[in-house]
């Protein structure tokens, strides 16, 4: 039986040499972070024996059933990318958490790649790190049009990706660092989520982006405030501007009537540069009579009802009386 991969490169074997073949590979694969199909190796020439011999010779590595890397090694996350859209077929799009991050989402890792393709499409390939779904919203007008591996605009990934993560911590963290670094907005990403119509957590989405359209600016104040709610204490003031004579500075949460301010510190504020900026706001704020609590995000996984009643002692502290029906 006649090899097909022979017959393709038949016309271009006798006026090519292989070095030149591989060569165009080569500025194909350069495009798609160093991963191509098979089609595409025999497209510039190559038969599938001279494929076997660069994969045998461990210079190539074969992914899935139609991929080829042209380098052997761990693949990084925009060539997974590549691998999952070009596995699994014309209309494939990148969705989800693995598209935030190749819209440039820092600090969060992804286990599986999950492509979008539209119901009834032919799936070419199902790995055991790609989750190819039919989805019903599935849609042209949510592709990105930027270079790199085809995905879903920023906003309809971050909003897809809090509906399809495994736990509402997760769904919330996700839309806050979206909104957090900047990819997106909570506008865009309201639109969004208005066009889902039924999803178990539309709610809880929808409180999350209203918050931090009140200024939230991590997951921390987005604790701090709902752990206010339901202790029946009174809702701060987010990002409030606190003006003193060493200067001005942002608050994450403020009780401006009470002279309470709370700041959250991530493992952010652990690093040099910011821990002497920090220690010196802290004291401008106390030399100026606001009581400022630190409240470190692990102190509100490990006990967090103990800083909270720190903080209503400091609000009653400043005068705050709790009511018959708080």
């Amino acid at each position: 039986m006649t090899d097909p991969s022979t017959e393709i490169a038949s016309a271009v074997t006798a006026k090519k040499p292989r070095a030149d073949r591989i060569a165009e590979l080569r500025s194909v694969a350069a495009k798609q972070a160093g991963v191509v199909t098979l089609d595409q190796a025999y497209a510039v020439g190559l038969t599938r024996g001279q494929v076997r011999a660069q994969v045998a010779a461990e210079r190539w590595r074969r992914i899935g059933v139609h991929s080829i890397a042209l380098f052997t090694g761990e693949l990084p996350h925009e060539a997974r990318c590549w691998v999952a859209v070009l596995e699994a077929g014309e209309r494939g799009y990148v969705d989800g958490e693995a598209a935030l991050l190749l819209a440039g989402l820092e600090h969060y890792a992804v286990r599986k790649i999950r492509v979008s393709v539209p119901r009834g499409a032919r799936i070419r390939h199902r790995g055991t790190t790609i989750d190819i779904r039919e989805t019903r919203r599935w849609s042209e007008e949510d592709i990105d049009e930027g270079p790199g591996p085809v995905r879903a605009r920023t906003a309809v990934a971050g909003v897809r990706a809090a509906m399809w993560a495994v736990s509402d911590r997760q769904a919330s963290l996700l839309l806050t660092m979206v909104v957090q670094q900047r990819l997106a907005t909570v506008e865009e990403l309201t639109v969004e989520l208005l066009r889902i119509r039924r999803d178990k957590r539309r709610r809880l989405l929808a409180e999350t982006l209203l918050d931090l359209a009140g200024g939230v600016g991590s997951l921390g104040e987005l604790d701090v405030l709902k752990g206010c709610r339901e202790r029946g204490l009174p809702e701060p003031d987010l990002q409030s501007l606190r003006r003193t004579p060493a200067g001005s500075y942002y608050l994450d949460l403020r009780w401006a009537a009470w002279g309470v301010a709370v700041e959250v510190d991530g493992i952010q504020h652990a690093w040099a540069e910011n821990l002497v900026a920090d220690s010196l706001r802290h004291n401008s704020l106390a030399i100026a009579g606001d009581i400022v609590l630190r409240l470190p995000v692990l102190g509100l996984r490990v006990c967090p009802d103990d800083f909270f009643d720190q903080i209503e002692e400091a609000l009653r502290a400043g005068g705050w009386r709790r009511t018959a029906a708080a």
